[in-house]
């Protein structure tokens, strides 16, 4: 079996992580900037401010992806660089900056993806209470409908937020993500219904535009499993999918909140803030959305928890390491002997990605997805000057071949995006952990050379997927 001619093999990147220059041509701050310098926060104090320098770099990043044989590139626009302040008067260099990288694109045939918020928020924002405030919400509306009128005539993929489990959980539960706030779930539950009431507005916008280009999101896909077939693992991974699946995947494909999940927060006192207004637009304009985006790295195996622990948050627990609680102490996350995993002991399952592909099209039907990430986490051998990702061009191959199996069951995914283009500074890990297929040198002022793995996909996009192994 071949991909369709219509399936689209592109790689993604996100603004913050590639292209530096976070003061050059007017640019604001964004929480990031001033997050990864405090002491501590981030793996040898690395931060953002030159990164992988894309914003002076972007012609030659593109002329390699093209080289490539990338259908698609996936990346975020910076909201601190069309508004410096996150509203008000916009940033016309950070337009054009934009739309050349958009023509650029194109100019080779590369469809661009572009997702508006992939977490680095401007720092005026994160001041006045960032996605607590719903003066956020009206900010980021308004700044969205600036995007589509610049980029709408030739943009026709738009993602309005990226993982909104990741920043309101790494910024309210862990405190590993701005604004670094620990253990409090009243305000990370507030948090995500801010933001799908903010998508929700957002796609009825976009929708007045009549641009003819889909919208959606995109949301972590990690599908819970229960370690064994015993009642109260079971439970715990019923439990576990509902707070982590059905809670962000329901108020946008079905328009309203998962019941089991009300409840327990009615209970605990943890539920948002909302009003009835409010609800009814989410419930508008879920049929409006025209994709999900998945980004799948790894899935969940938990058992239930018999009383509660004490959990110390550090930087190495925090991104997906199994042995965490749950944040009401019902399950936690476990590694078990019979898996694989990477560095990170991040697990590497294309098994569990069919069983949760399954999984997600018995609760939510035949709709439209993107995989908008999957990738490895790793450190690349160098050997004799060539950067030999062997790992990653396996793990490449078994989760396209799982996209492969998910499509013959019926599975309706149109597109495959591997996290990353180019090798990229990851939020809390520096540059130690790679993902890309392009190298990035920091010792020879930021020189690129392609990876093996640059060589492998673009035979497999060449090839429509026919040559994978296995």
């Amino acid at each position: 079996m071949k991909f369709a001619n219509d399936f689209l093999f592109g790689a993604a990147t996100a603004s913050y992580q590639v292209e530096g220059a976070w003061d050059q041509d007017g640019k604001g701050p964004t929480n990031w900037d001033e997050f990864s310098k405090i002491p501590g926060k981030t793996f040898q104090g690395t931060n953002g401010d030159v990164a992988v320098d894309h914003y002076n770099r972007y012609k030659e990043d593109v002329k390699l992806m093209a080289e490539m044989g990338l259908e698609s590139y996936r990346f975020s626009i910076s909201w601190a660089r069309i508004l410096p302040n996150g509203r008000g008067e916009i940033n016309q260099k950070g337009i054009d900056f934009y739309n050349n990288l958009i023509d650029e694109c194109l100019k080779y045939g590369i469809v661009p993806f572009v997702t508006l918020y992939h977490w680095d928020l401007p720092l005026a924002l994160e001041k006045e209470g960032a996605w607590l405030n719903k003066n956020t919400v009206d900010a980021y509306v308004e700044y969205a409908k600036i995007c589509f009128n610049a980029f709408g005539d030739r943009v026709k993929n738009f993602i309005t937020f990226n993982e909104t489990v990741v920043f309101a959980s790494l910024g309210y539960l862990s405190g590993a993500h701005p604004p670094g706030i620990q253990n409090n779930p009243k305000k990370y539950f507030q948090v995500t219904h801010n933001v799908f009431y903010a998508h929700a507005k957002t796609i009825i916008e976009y929708k007045k535009l009549n641009q003819y280009g889909e919208i959606g999101l995109s949301h972590v896909f990690a599908p819970a499993f229960a370690v064994d077939d015993s009642e109260e693992n079971n439970f715990a991974a019923m439990h576990a999918n509902q707070f982590n699946m059905n809670w962000f995947y329901d108020p946008i494909l079905k328009g309203k909140y998962p019941e089991y999940v009300v409840q327990q927060l009615e209970k605990t006192g943890l539920l948002p803030d909302w009003t009835a207004d409010e609800l009814l637009l989410i419930e508008q304009a879920a049929p409006l959305n025209d994709f999900m985006g998945l980004n799948y790295y790894q899935p969940m195996r938990v058992e239930k928890m018999e009383g509660a622990v004490e959990h110390v948050i550090t930087l190495d627990n925090s991104t997906g390491r199994p042995g965490n609680p749950s944040f009401d102490q019902v399950y936690k996350t476990v590694k078990m002997d019979d898996k694989k995993y990477t560095k990170w002991d991040w697990e590497i399952s294309p098994e569990g990605f069919v069983a949760g592909l399954e999984m997600l099209k018995d609760n939510y039907g035949q709709i439209k997805l993107y995989i908008t990430e999957n990738g490895l986490g790793d450190e690349d051998p160098i050997i004799e000057g060539e950067v030999c990702d062997i790992a990653r061009i396996n793990f490449i191959n078994d989760h396209l071949k799982a996209v492969k199996e998910a499509i013959s069951r019926g599975v309706h995914i149109k597109g495959y995006y591997a996290w990353s283009a180019i090798d990229l500074l990851s939020w809390l890990n520096g540059y130690k952990k790679q993902y890309g297929f392009i190298y990035v040198d920091h010792q020879k002022g930021l020189e690129r050379k392609k990876k093996a793995s640059f060589h492998w996909f673009k035979n497999i996009i060449a090839t429509r997927g026919e040559n994978l192994e296995g």
